[in-house]
C-alpha cells in the first residue's frame, strides 16, 4: 500500500487516527512476517534467525541443539559426550550402567580409633580435620547421587534442574563438614615417583626400599591407604608421633576429602601439606574438599566415566539438605498403611 493510499484511506475512514495506525501502520512498513514458532517433532523449537532478509534454506540449516536437551549449544559446549544425551537414546553409561560410587565409611569405622594419643590429637584438632573422623557415611546411595550427576554441567559448574540452577558451596561445606573455608588455597605440585619415594622416607619414616617396592606397587605417585594405616598404627606403637601423625592424616584425607577413583590410593603430592604439622591449620581445608569434588563431577558427567571420585558423603548430605524429601517415603505412603479395609 503506498502512501497517497494510506492517506485517502484515512480521509475516508471514521476511525481515530490512533487506532487507524495501529491497523494499517503494518502495511505502510511493507507488511510485517508471523513470530509464531512452532514447535518441530521432537517437541522443540527450532531455532530462526531473526534477520529479515535471510533465506528459508539458511534458516533451515541452522542448528537445532539435541532432542530432549538444549537447543542453543553455544555455552554446553561438552553435551555431545554429557550422559544424559546417551540416557536420552536409551544407552545408559555402557554395558555396567551404573556409575560406580563407593565411600570409605566402613573403612573408617575401624581405623579411626576412638581416642588418639595426646601428642597427636593436639595435632589432629589444630588442623581443622577433626570433624572427617565422624562425618563419613556407612552407606552411600547410588542412585541418588547418579540421578545428580547427571545433571550436572561442566560448563556452569552447577546441576541443572527443572526450576533452575544449583550448586554445592563453600557455606555448604563449612556447615555440612565443619571444615574450615578461610585461609591458605595452596594446590599441591605434581611429584614423580622418585619424589613420592623421597617424601615417604623423610615424613613418614619408612626406609628407602619399603618407599621405592610400595610406589613402583602403586604403579604411580601413589600410596595405598591400608599401607599408610599400617604405618601409622607402627609409630603409634613406637611413640614416633610426627610420622604417625602425618601416616593417620594422609589417610583420613585420601578416604574423605581426596578420595582418588581408585578407591584405595592418595595421591602422593598430598603429603606435602602435611609437611609442617603445626602450620597446616592455616589451610583452606573447605575450598580443597569443594574443587576437589568439583573436578571429580566434571569427569564423571561424561559418558565414558564409570567411577566418581571426591567426598561422596559431601554430595549425598547437600542432597539431603536441599531436597529433604527426596528417597524418603510419601504421604500417600504413609496413609495407605493406617487404612482398615473392610473384611469380606
Amino acid at each position: 500500500m503506498a502512501a497517497s493510499d494510506l492517506v485517502s484511506a484515512f480521509a475516508q475512514s471514521s476511525l481515530p487516527f490512533v487506532l487507524f495506525v495501529l491497523v494499517y501502520a503494518p502495511f505502510l512498513l511493507g507488511g510485517f512476517e508471523s513470530v509464531v514458532r512452532r514447535r518441530g517433532a521432537d517437541g522443540r523449537i527450532p531455532v530462526r534467525t531473526l534477520d529479515r532478509g535471510a533465506s528459508s534454506s539458511a534458516a533451515a540449516a541452522e542448528p537445532t541443539g539435541y532432542p530432549g536437551g538444549p537447543y542453543d549449544t553455544s555455552l554446553l559446549v561438552k553435551y555431545e559426550h554429557h550422559v544424559a544425551q546417551h540416557i536420552w537414546f536409551g544407552e545408559e553409561r555402557g554395558p555396567k550402567k551404573e556409575l560406580k560410587v563407593a565411600g570409605h565409611g566402613l573403612k573408617l569405622t575401624s581405623r579411626v580409633p576412638l581416642a588418639l594419643p595426646p601428642q597427636m590429637e593436639s595435632w589432629v584438632s589444630r588442623s581443622g580435620l577433626a570433624s572427617l573422623q565422624r562425618t563419613s557415611l556407612n552407606k552411600i546411595d547410588t542412585n541418588l547421587v547418579s540421578a545428580f550427576v547427571e545433571r550436572w554441567h561442566l560448563e556452569t559448574s552447577s546441576f541443572h534442574m527443572p526450576f533452575g540452577e544449583m550448586s554445592i558451596t563453600l557455606d555448604d561445606v563449612a556447615c555440612l563438614l565443619h571444615l574450615p573455608i578461610r585461609g591458605v588455597f595452596w594446590s599441591p605440585q605434581d611429584v614423580t615417583e622418585e619424589l613420592a619415594v623421597e617424601l615417604a622416607v623423610d615424613y613418614l619414616g619408612v626406609s628407602q626400599g619399603q618407599a621405592q617396592s610400595h610406589v613402583r606397587s602403586c604403579r604411580g605417585s601413589y600410596y595405598k591407604l591400608e599401607w599408610l594405616y599400617d604405618i601409622f598404627v607402627h609409630h603409634r606403637a613406637a611413640s614416633s608421633w610426627a610420622y604417625a601423625t602425618r601416616a593417620y592424616l594422609l589417610m583420613l584425607v585420601g578416604s574423605t576429602i581426596f578420595a582418588d577413583k581408585t578407591f584405595t590410593l592418595v595421591e602422593a603430592r598430598y603429603l606435602l601439606l602435611f609437611r609442617d604439622l603445626d602450620g597446616c591449620s592455616g589451610y583452606s581445608w573447605g575450598a580443597a574438599a569443594l574443587v576437589t569434588l568439583y573436578r571429580y563431577l566434571g569427569d564423571a558427567f561424561m559418558y565414558s566415566c564409570k567411577q566418581l571420585g571426591g567426598y561422596p558423603t559431601l554430595l549425598q548430605c547437600w542432597i539431603h539438605e536441599y531436597f529433604p524429601t527426596v528417597g524418603k517415603e510419601g504421604r500417600i505412603g504413609i496413609l495407605l498403611e493406617t487404612v482398615v479395609f473392610p473384611e469380606r
